[in-house]
């Protein structure tokens, strides 16, 4: 049985544990010294409740086993650095790319684009246009599996990024 002095401070070193851990975690930045901190907080918590020396172990046992294995996985999702926000992949990294007609879009209809190596059905952007066989065109959207192409004295040749200096 622990004294009734005793008995006053394991809250308070549970806490200050907590606070310690929680404070590290803040040069670390891999939340598990934070679930940690977390789990001698509510530690704490329970101990000021009245919870006996060996019930303190089992409450930060387990508070620490479930956030370690719930709430940081999430946490570390939700704050993950290694995205690469500011790429851009996918299809929007096709405008503004040189490509060449494979067969004709004509006024209305689509026809077919090499775009990179790869085929794309493409339009017009004007719906008055027609756009031979060989021509070379400028991707200037991605409509679905679309390609929306335009002659490169049509519209502007890099419609994704402001003209470098001498183009027009």
């Amino acid at each position: 049985m622990v004294s009734g002095t005793l008995a006053g401070v394991i809250p308070l070193l549970w806490a200050i544990a907590g606070v310690v851990l929680v404070a590290v975690e803040l040069v670390t930045g891999t939340f598990v010294l934070l679930m940690l901190g977390l789990a001698a907080l509510v530690t704490a918590g329970a101990s000021a409740l009245g919870a006996p020396l060996g019930v303190d172990v089992a409450v930060f046992g387990l508070s620490a086993l479930v956030l370690i294995l719930l709430a940081r996985p999430a946490l570390q999702r939700r704050f993950r650095t290694d995205r690469p926000e500011g790429v851009n992949a996918g299809p929007q990294a096709l405008l503004g790319v040189d490509a060449e007609v494979v067969d004709a879009i004509t006024a209305g209809d689509a026809g077919t684009v090499r775009i990179g190596g790869a085929l794309w059905t493409a339009r017009a952007l004007h719906d008055g246009d027609a756009l031979a066989t060989g021509d070379p065109v400028v991707v200037v959207d991605i409509r679905g599996a679309t390609a929306v192409v335009t002659g490169p004295s049509s519209g502007p040749h890099h419609p994704s990024r402001p003209p470098l200096q001498g183009e027009s």
